[in-house]
């Protein structure tokens, strides 16, 4: 199992690249100054193993942290470990934001009907259509752009619109054998009408002829509406992950 969520861990790092990577033995420490997101800006324990010095080495990260004006903030995968998880709530650190791991084998899919579409060249359009759906403020453009174009892999960004208002969004990195899917996200007056599954059935087809062997994704734990979605696609879980802070942060 944790050969799987090491591969899924690896593919999510390279597919959302932080601006600065730090290790701390096997704790991956990932900032980024342009963009608040935690999956940005978070410890990532990588080695559930790796359990010496915890309370010096928190030390060390919070202040890398405090450098970057940000919250002290670890995303804990079923590579954290227990002892680390202990640790934390020994020292009333708070959980929140769980958030599903998902797959599905591209083989499965029902991807005939899906319409062809090619992915936008135009990153300024695309990002000014993913803030709209996302409902995102307009500060987050230049760190959303500094991301997306550090992405290594292959990166389709997708965008279906009505004119020259957008619909639905998500970006599609294909990497090896492997389509993530990110950023999903459909307008709020235009949802429950099909845009954003007919945008996903788009981007897998386009990911599967060019390799893509299997589908994932990381969707929080409480959209009731996503899960939904993906489930009815033929998502399923594989793991979890949270968040934690220290109290009061």
């Amino acid at each position: 199992m944790l050969a799987i969520v090491r591969r899924y861990e690896a593919a999510g790092f390279r597919a959302w690249p932080a601006a600065a990577v730090h290790y701390d033995g096997t704790w991956l420490v990932r900032l980024t100054a342009g963009h608040p997101a935690k999956r940005l800006n978070s410890v990532n324990p990588l080695d559930p193993g790796d359990t010496h010095a915890i309370a010096e080495r928190i030390v060390r990260a919070s202040r890398r942290f405090e450098a970057y004006g940000r919250p002290l903030t670890f995303r804990m995968s079923p590579l954290s470990g227990q002892v680390l998880s202990t640790h934390l709530d020994d020292a009333g650190w708070s959980r929140f934001d769980e958030s599903v791991v998902m797959r599905l084998p591209l083989k499965e899919a029902q991807l005939d009907a899906a319409m062809d579409q090619i992915p936008l060249k135009d990153i300024s359009r695309f990002i000014g259509a993913a803030i709209r759906t996302n409902g995102s403020d307009s500060s987050l453009r230049p760190g959303l752009s500094e991301v997306i174009g550090a992405i290594q892999p292959e990166a389709g960004l997708f965008a279906l619109e009505d004119g020259n208002e957008p619909l639905a969004t998500l970006i599609c990195v294909h990497d090896g054998d492997l389509a993530g899917l990110f950023e999903v996200a459909t307008e709020k007056s235009a949802r429950k009408k099909g845009h954003g599954r007919n945008l996903i059935l788009s981007a897998l087809k386009w990911a599967r002829l060019r390799g893509a062997r299997e589908a994932w994704l990381q969707v929080e734990a409480g959209n009731a509406a996503a899960l939904s979605l993906y489930r009815s696609l033929g998502f399923e879980e594989v793991y979890r992950y949270h968040y934690r802070r220290r109290p009061g942060a």
